[in-house]
């Protein structure tokens, strides 16, 4: 099955026109989409209240990504301040994760590492501590820094990747040097695959940015159709030979993401069934 949705329900005004609670967007959103990624959970591990509420208020063939927290996957060092230690960390994550396991919703946790986690033994050995926390729980693996997908290492890491049993994170996103990582089209024998379209803005993705910024600059991009059909192929092939493929649109700052992942269902010739209900118009 195939799976298209967007990171983050928030962000997307083409869908909420009318919606004056922000509260009630994700039961909007699930009637356009039946996946979505939680980017909540990069910056704060989330209480179990909001995780019991996303189950709640999805239809039953929903399916979350949930994005690993920060200190997780080294963008911050923690030093204490809110764990005692890395094993403290993992659990209450893993612990966060309940309701969503228990409704049967957790498509799978993303690990995403940051341009600075190059392909060095130190990094790989992490990846092996990482997945030994985060035990049975299905794991997608991003890379940001180009080495692990240089000539030299390319073919080690895919096969690293498979023995240890992560979902590859199919990345679509500018050619901008070391700190972006080619589009491999590897399912890597896993029973799902995981497409993550962050846009093509190479002269935004590099560039120095401060606060909350980044939103502004470094996702700031509109498929062409002619590149969207592109990528449906390469999404239609992948289906092919894996069980699962879900396909998450990153380029949001420009409000871009909702109008292309609806163009790309259109193009995947995809109806999906069981979705939340939309509220009609007065006059519908």
């Amino acid at each position: 099955m195939i799976r298209v949705g967007l990171t983050g329900w928030g962000d997307h005004d083409s869908l909420y026109e009318g919606v004056k609670n922000s509260s009630e967007k994700l039961k909007v959103y699930a009637g356009y989409f039946p996946t979505v990624e939680i980017d909540a959970s990069f910056y704060a591990i989330q209480p179990l209240r909001n995780m019991e509420k996303w189950a709640w208020e999805t239809p039953d063939n929903f399916r979350f990504v949930v994005k690993a927290y920060q200190g997780m996957t080294g963008h911050i060092r923690d030093d204490g301040n809110l764990f005692e230690s890395r094993e403290q960390m993992f659990n209450a994550f893993l612990d966060s994760l309940k309701p969503l396991i228990e409704k049967g919703k957790l498509a799978m946790v993303l690990c995403q590492f940051p341009p600075w986690f190059e392909c060095r033994k130190e990094n790989v050995q992490y990846l092996r501590i990482c997945k030994e926390y985060l035990k049975s729980v299905p794991c997608a693996l991003e890379f940001r820094h180009q080495s692990w997908f240089s000539a030299e290492y390319r073919s080690q890491t895919l096969s690293f990747m498979r023995k240890e049993n992560w979902i590859h994170s199919i990345c679509d996103e500018p050619q901008a040097g070391n700190r972006s990582i080619p589009f491999v089209l590897e399912t890597n024998g896993q029973s799902s695959v995981l497409f993550r379209f962050h846009g093509r803005n190479v002269a935004g993705w590099n560039k120095p940015v401060n606060g909350e910024e980044w939103r502004d600059v470094r996702y700031l991009y509109d498929y062409r159709r002619d590149q969207l059909e592109s990528l449906a192929e390469k999404v239609q092939k992948t289906a092919k030979e894996t069980k699962e493929v879900y396909v998450l649109f990153n380029n949001n700052s420009g409000g871009h993401a909702a109008g292309n992942a609806q163009t790309m269902i259109d193009l995947l010739g995809i109806t999906y069934r069981g979705l939340a209900p939309r509220q009609l118009d007065l006059f519908d």
